[in-house]
Order: structure tokens, then sequence, then C-alpha cells
């Protein structure tokens, strides 16, 4: 693994240090204004003389000096430009080198100062299938990528997961699936810096070019740049919970006429603290409690990551484009220790006896991801795009679990031991082609075909310890091989006219699946075709008011860990179950809405799920076990109102409101009896962004998210408070970023649960290391006007990848 790891490093350095160069002129000259005061960050391009296409642009420096240089000799168009004065536009012919000296910029015209502050681009845009959340130059972006996904409207981060509203999600990077696992996934965004960040789109509605499964997608959109030139930046950020982390790294971008080079890594240490007391109700025969469980579990996770993107792309010329894109994740150190001690009593709190249960397990893997891509752009505007994709990935686990039992008058009585090792590796092969026409300035289409190939091979030995030795335990020793083909095809159409716009898309896939558990001789085998139909229309009412319809069909396939038969023991009483006989589920997904008087919107939704997949404790009461375990329910609906307020009520204040009204109803057959829950729930939002000082160099954003009690997976959740404060001031000329940020200030994050149904019957309390305070310093170099075109390339089989429980 450091030989691969050192290879990214090597790679990414030569390409780093190759310039090309191929002319012979320049052109040099100064921005002043009427003060004769230089203009900082002033965008000076270059443009063709025929078509006023770009061909070459930079930024002025701190003295308002700038220079274009690797110049051919021809005739083309200089255009200034910088916020608040006027454009500055001069055709030149170039025979040489050119010194323009000082060029001076006029102020806009006192009387376009109001016009400017009403047309400044709001925090929220609504669009019939999504919802964009601009982020760029907020104080938001001096945090992580995972704060920014916390205050973005619809987005519910809790430990693991990442969801919108009720539904999992899947997130992309620049229309790009993320190549790592949903915990992966977690530690990447809360290390990774957001100062790239331009947009978060929240798409509920996504076309049929997107992966059948990508029922609810979360794309992050990075801030892209058409500069030629070098800039780099180093980050650290020092974050105080119940223990302190650390986060560092750095980034490179280089781009000139050839190459465009995006090399980023970054390393994080952490320790994690989580506190839970859990109570289980053991019923008898006729659902009365005979002995009450009450746990109190202690959970610590210490981890080392590093993570390498490079991103390279090579303009073969004007209409072809190779692009190499790499993601590295490397744990060489995770430890994970639980605590556990369990009280039994009667129903009456009698004591009868109790346990402590200690688990310790060591990790170690790594999580590589390569796309090559080629793309040809045609005269008409059509392009064709090839992108070939490999993953490997190589997750083991090494578990001791150590229980210490005590009698009735809580003396000792004796004890047990085991050990366990886990491991799994996949590879993941998937090729695509994509081809997109403008069929004419009102219509467009776009058609293509994947092929995807995923092979899985995981094993799990326990072994118990019987003195000074250990013995094998065949009946929870196994090995399982998983193979998957899947087959796509899809294709778009849109079309606009007058005031009606239209989009239509249809998906369809082809699934072969086989799974074999080699001690059980068992092989489940899963052939599937679907069909993924995907619908938009609106229509402008008045000038101030649409009204949208949606439709999407989409498909969630189980990950391959909850199809593998393995028993994994978090103790001798808590075991963690896979399902092979595990289905996917389908999810049909209708919306209507309307925009009303430029800061209104309302929505209806109505979603519903035939077979879906959760994972439910399931205690047993004859052998007071509590299997975790995934299952297909027999019906899921959700449905529900969205009232959205968007509005600036100064130049420097935003203020956004939202807040939801909806209904979750589940119901499945556990053989014991058919069990139906339903819930209303509220989710809210409240934030606001700011601008202080005259140069706006200090940011705040403030949020607040109400969630209401609500059911998951036959659980009930209570309310919770998720607060937020972040606070940004630039220094040093710009140069560097100090930031602050304060989460869960009033400490009503934790939440309590609680599963009532047929012989179910128990409650918790989660305690999450979520209150914290985190202070951050960033420092940019070389040409800092330069922004970041940082893109994550991905295919959609990883996001099935789970480490092993």
């Amino acid at each position: 693994m450091i030989i691969r790891l050192r290879l990214f490093f090597c790679v990414g350095i030569c390409m780093l240090s190759t310039v090309v160069l191929a002319q012979d002129y320049s052109i040099t000259g100064r921005i002043v204004d009427a003060n004769s005061s230089p203009i900082e960050f002033a965008n000076v391009v270059i443009l063709t003389e025929v078509d006023g296409d770009y061909l070459k642009g930079t930024s002025t420096d701190d003295n308002g000096f700038f220079s274009l240089i690797n110049l051919s000799e021809t005739t083309f168009y200089l255009k200034i430009s910088y916020l608040g004065f006027e454009e500055f536009q001069q055709k030149i012919v170039l025979t040489g080198d050119l010194d323009l000296k000082t060029i001076q910029l006029n102020d806009i015209p006192e009387n376009l100062n109001e016009v400017t502050v009403i047309a400044k681009k709001p925090t929220i845009t609504r669009k019939p299938d999504r919802l964009i959340f601009n982020v760029e130059n907020t104080a938001l972006i001096e945090g992580s990528t995972l704060s920014v996904l916390k205050n973005t409207p619809g987005i519910i981060v809790s430990e693991g997961t990442i969801n919108i509203k009720s539904t999992p999600a899947i997130v992309y990077i620049n229309n790009r699936r993320v190549q790592l696992t949903s915990d992966e996934l977690i530690a990447l965004l809360e290390s990774a810096p957001a100062n790239s960040i331009k947009s978060v789109e929240v798409i509920t509605n996504p076309p049929a070019s997107y992966d059948a499964d990508s029922g609810a997608v979360i794309n992050i959109i990075m801030s892209r740049n058409i500069v030629t030139g070098y800039r780099g930046s180093v980050f650290t950020n020092y974050t105080q919970g119940v223990f302190p982390r650390y986060n560092g790294g750095t980034s490179h971008y280089f781009k000139n006429n050839k190459f465009n080079l995006n090399l980023n890594y970054s390393y994080t240490k952490n320790k994690i603290n989580r506190d839970q007391d859990d109570t289980v109700n053991f019923l008898d025969d006729s659902r009365n409690i005979e002995e009450i469980w009450k746990s109190n579990i202690n959970r610590n996770t210490w981890s080392e990551t590093h993570n390498l993107n490079l991103n390279f792309d090579y303009y073969i010329d004007d209409k072809n484009t190779l692009s190499l894109t790499s993601t590295g994740l490397y744990t060489p150190y995770y430890k994970y220790q639980i605590k556990n001690n369990t009280t039994i009593t009667d129903e009456n709190l009698v004591f009868q006896e109790r346990f402590t249960a200690d688990n310790l397990s060591r990790d170690n893997k790594y999580n590589i991801g390569t796309d090559l891509i080629f793309r040809r752009d045609f005269e008409n505007s059509a392009n064709l795009t090839f992108n070939a994709h490999y993953t490997i990935y190589d997750y083991s686990r090494d578990q001791n679990v150590f229980t210490n039992n005590y009698d009735e008058n809580n003396l000792f009585s004796g004890d047990s031991e085991f050990n366990s090792i886990s491991n799994q590796k996949t590879n993941i092969i998937t090729g695509k082609i994509d081809y997109s026409l403008p069929i004419n300035e009102t219509s467009s289409f776009g058609t293509g075909v994947k092929y995807s190939n995923v092979n899985t091979d995981s094993d799990i030995t326990k072994l118990d310890v019987v003195g000074n030795s250990q013995v094998l335990d065949v009946n929870n020793t196994d090995a399982f091989k998983y193979d998957e083909k899947v087959f796509a095809a899809y294709s778009n159409y849109a079309k606009s006219w007058d005031k009606w716009e239209l989009n239509l898309g249809l998906r369809v896939e082809q699934s072969n699946i086989e799974g074999e558990s080699l001690s059980l001789i068992e092989t489940n085998t899963q052939d599937y075709f679907g069909w993924f139909p995907n619908a938009s229309l609106s229509h402008q009412l008045l000038k101030e008011a649409n009204l949208y319809a949606t439709y999407k069909r989409s498909i969630t396939r189980p990950s391959y860990t909850d199809l593998n038969p393995f028993t994994f023991f978090l103790n001798e009483n808590t075991v963690v179950l896979g399902n092979p006989n595990l289905v996917p589920t389908y999810r049909d997904h209708y919306k209507i809405g309307s925009n009303f008087l430029e800061h209104f919107t309302v929505e209806a939704y109505y979603m519903n799920y035939d077979g879906d997949i959760v994972e439910l404790p399931r205690q047993n009461n004859q052998t007071n076990e509590v299997a975790f375990t995934p299952i297909n329910l027999d019906k899921k609906v959700e449905y529900g109102f969205d009232f959205v307020f968007d509005y600036y009520p100064t130049s420097t204040w935003n203020l956004y409101v939202v807040t939801s009204f909806y209904n979750i109803s589940e119901e499945s057959n556990f053989g014991e009896g058919f069990v139906t829950q339903d819930q209303w729930s509220n989710y809210s939002i409240l934030h606001n962004s700011f601008s202080f000082l005259k140069d706006q160099s200090l940011s705040a954003s403030l949020t607040f998210t109400w969630i209401g009690k609500n059911l998951q997976q036959f659980q009930t959740v209570e309310d919770r408070l998720v607060s937020e404060l972040s606070l940004s001031k630039t220094v040093f000329k710009k140069k560097g970023v100090i930031s602050l940020a304060v989460e869960d200030f009033f400490n009503l994050q934790n939440y309590e649960t609680s599963t009532r149904y047929l012989n179910q019957s128990s409650s918790g309390f989660v305690n999450l290391d979520s209150r914290y305070i985190k202070l951050g310093f960033r420092y940019k170099f070389g040409n800092t006007k330069l922004n970041t075109n940082e893109r994550t390339t991905s295919a959609e089989e990883r996001e099935r990848l789970k480490d092993l429980n």
C-alpha cells in the first residue's frame, strides 16, 4: 500500500512540474481606478476577433499589474472587468511584446447601485427537479464540506448517514459519484475544506443519465477556473469535542494551454466518543415483561486517515480531451473500542445479575478508484464521452471480545473470550459511453450505455479462547463470494417553448447477481430487469408564478455486506447478521409545486417504496439475544408538504426559512403478525448568512434545524435541534482566512429512540460527539486569483461498498 501511495505522489509531482511553453509574445499593463489606486483581482481576458471565444486570461496582482504570456501573432480583443466598474474592451493587433502602460476603469454611475443590489445572486435557487444552495463567498466555505451539507436545506447528516429528509442520498461531486463507502465518505467530507465549493444541488428527480439507484442525489459543484497559472494552499484545523481532533492538508492547482492538474492531500487524526444507554424488555409468551436489560455503552474510535485526490486533463486539441482522475484513501490506524456494562433485573427492577463486555477491534483498509475519460466535442455542440473505471478495495478487522459475568450477589461468576478475523476484498470494473446532442435552440437529446462488474470475496473466522488455546467455532466461520453484472442504457429528451419546459427520460437495467456461501454450501441467484422512467413539466403561469410537476422511479440494491450471511458478534448477546435473501427496493416519487412572488415556494410530494431495505434490531425473547439484520419491508409510504421562504432583508443579510410536514408509514409481516406504524413529523430550518465590515471581510452563518419526532425503520426517534454558528475573517491581504465554527451549542442534538411492536420492546438514548468548537486557518500562495476546478469522479457501484460491521 505504501508503494501505491508513493506512486500517487510521484505522478502528481511530475505532472505539477510540467510546463508547456509554446508561444513568443506577451501583453503587460496596470489597472487603476479614478484615483489612480491599483485594482486587485480585476479579470483580464483575450477573445477571438471573429466569434469572441475565450483564448486566455489572468487577474491583476496586489499592485494592479497583469501579464499575459506565450501569445502568438494575431488579432483579438482585450477585455478587462471588475465588480463596480465599467467594462473596458479594446481591439489589439499583436505583432510583438506589448506594454499597455496604465488603464483606468471608470466607476459605474451611482444610480445603478440599487439595481446591483437587487440583482444579487440568491442563496437558494429552486428548479423543478432540484434545489441549488449557493455557498460561494459565504462563511460556510471556511468550514468543512460536511458542515456545508449540514447547513444545506433538506439534508440531514447523522452518524454514518447522509439523507435528504428520510431518504438515503447518493453523493456526487461535479456530477460524478464519490468513490467511497458511507463511513469513508463521512470522514472525507469532514476533513475536506469547503473553500472550493460553488454550490450544492439537492436533486430529488435526477435525470436518466444518473444511475437507476440515484433516487435522491446531492451534487457538490466545485468552482471552475479558466485562467492559466499555478495556485496552492495549505490548511489546518483543530476541533475540540469530547476529545481533540486534527486535520491538515494541501492543494495544488496548475493549468496551461495543454494541461490541467489538481492534486489534493489531507491527513486526519481523530478520536470520536459516543455514549449510549439501551433498555431491552424481554417478554414472555403473553408479551409481559419477564426481564429488563439496561446497558450503558461507551464507544471510542481512534483513526488516522490519508486522502489523496488527483485530477489531470490533457487537451489534445480544441475538440478532444483526455482525463485521468484517481482517489486514494488509506487508513493505517483504526481502533474501535466498546465498553458495555449490562444490568439484568426482573419486571419489578429487582437485581438478578450483570455482565461487562469489552470489544476491541483494529482495522486496516485502503480504497483506490481510478477513471480514464475521453471526451470528443463536435461542431454542432454535441459531445461523446467514454469512461473506464476501476476500483480496488481491501478491508480487514481483528476483533477481541472479553466478557465478565456477575451473579445475583454481584460477585464474579466467570468469564468468556473470543477473537474474530474478518476480511473483504472488492474489485469493480465499469465502462460508460455517453452522447449529448443539442437538436436546436429549444431542445436537446442525450443517450448512453453502461456495463459494470463487481466481484467481492469476504471471509470471517471466529475463535473461542479456552485457557491459553484458541478453538475454531465452525458454526460462525464462513467465506462468501459475490458476483454482480449490470447492463444499462438510457435516453433523455428536453424541450422548451413559450412558457413550457418538458424533460423526459428512460433508463433500463438488467442485473445478474450470484452470492455463494462456501461453508454453508448455499448459492443465491437473482436476475431482474427494470424500467426507470422520469419526467418533469413546468409552466410559467404569471410573471412571478410558475407551476411544476415531476415523477421518478428508482432502485436501491442491497449492499454487498448486507447480502453476506455472516454473523458478526459485538458481544455474546448482540450480533449483526447479513441476509442473502434481500431483493432490491423500488421507489416511485411524485411531486407538484409552485414558485411565486419571488420569495415563496410550496410543494407536495408522495413516495411509495416497494420492499424498502432496513436494518432492524430484533430481540429473541427465548435466548435474550439482539440481532441487527437487514430485511425488506412489505410497504413504505411517505408524503408531505414543504413551504419555503427565501429573502434578503438587506444586501448583506440573507434569510432562508423552510418548514415541512410529512407522514411516514411502514408495513411488514414478521411471521408473528402484520405490523403497521405511521407518524407525522415536522422538519424546519432557519438559516441566516451575514457579511460585516466595509470590505465584507468578516462573514457569519447561523443555522437552526429542527427534526421533529419521526419514524425510522419501525423505531420512533424523538425531537432534535441542530445548531451551528460559523465565522470567517480574511487576513494577510486576503491570502489567509481564519475560521471558527461552533456546533450544537444548545446540546439538543442527542436523541431518544423507542421500539414497540409485537414482542419487541426496547428504548435508547444516544449521546453523540457532535458538540464541538473548531478553529481553522488557510493560506493561499501562487496565483491566488485562481479558483480551483477540483472534482472527484467515481462509479456508482462503489457506494454499496460497506465495512464489515
